[in-house]
């Protein structure tokens, strides 16, 4: 991160809760520079998933603050959360594919919403879709594939336009190690292009191979453990 560059994600204070429960998590502060690759690790039920999509924007928190791109959200008016949006890949754990569409279509639907198109655009989706070893499957609407060949569809459309910043829920969780080792070098590569990565899972003997730094959530605190000795090689 450049001197004076805010970072990617700064919460401080942030505390949320649904509806009138007990918060789900409290007084959680912490800062990701830009170009960082965090794991997200905590028990079920931990808030893993509410974790994420207070960084993706799907809600604003209860209380205190947080800033992504250096925009506090309590001060972004709704209007201008779009464009911000259109900065973050997300991959859901529920996958969010268009049925209509098919996975090659679902793919390239960021490029077409941001005005991309032509030979060039065709290219580039075709070419994930090799990486994730989907070739064969480009055109078949995604009630026909399976669980873990919807899951690659979801990533693949998640990192096509190389988002700002990639948040993925339980990335690997329908596919084999063989699969989530690729896909996670998949997002390794993105991350060196500048991406900043945020992952979400229970594969501890992923999480210990790339070592990476981790987000642990306990008790409804984070904590950022620094990362270990692994690596990719």
């Amino acid at each position: 991160m450049a001197p004076g560059e805010p970072p990617i994600l700064r919460f401080e204070n942030v505390g949320m809760r649904y509806g009138m429960g007990p918060e789900v998590i409290s007084d959680v502060s912490f800062e990701l520079k830009r170009g960082s690759f965090h794991f997200v690790m905590g028990e079920s039920g931990a808030g893993k998933s509410t974790l994420l999509k207070l960084m993706y924007l799907a809600h604003r928190p209860t209380r205190g603050i947080v800033s992504v791109f250096g925009h506090d959200m309590s001060r972004t008016p709704r209007r201008a959360l779009p464009p911000l949006r259109r900065r973050i890949g997300v991959v859901f754990q529920d996958f969010r594919l268009l049925d209509h569409l098919s996975a090659m279509e679902n793919v390239a639907l960021p490029l077409r919403v941001a005005g991309s198109k032509g030979e060039q655009s065709r290219s580039h989706v075709t070419e994930l879709m090799n990486w994730v070893g989907l070739a064969e499957r480009m055109k078949q609407p995604p009630h026909t594939l399976s669980g873990g060949e919807q899951q690659r569809v979801a990533i693949a459309r998640a990192v096509i336009n190389r988002p700002s910043l990639l948040l993925a829920d339980e990335p690997t969780g329908n596919v084999d190690d063989r699969m989530a080792l690729r896909l996670l070098y998949l997002f390794e590569e993105l991350n060196k292009l500048g991406t900043t990565i945020v992952i979400a899972t229970h594969n501890e003997g992923l999480v210990a191979r790339f070592g990476h730094p981790r987000l642990v959530i306990r008790g409804g605190t984070v904590d950022v453990v620094p990362g270990g000795a692994g690596g990719t090689g």
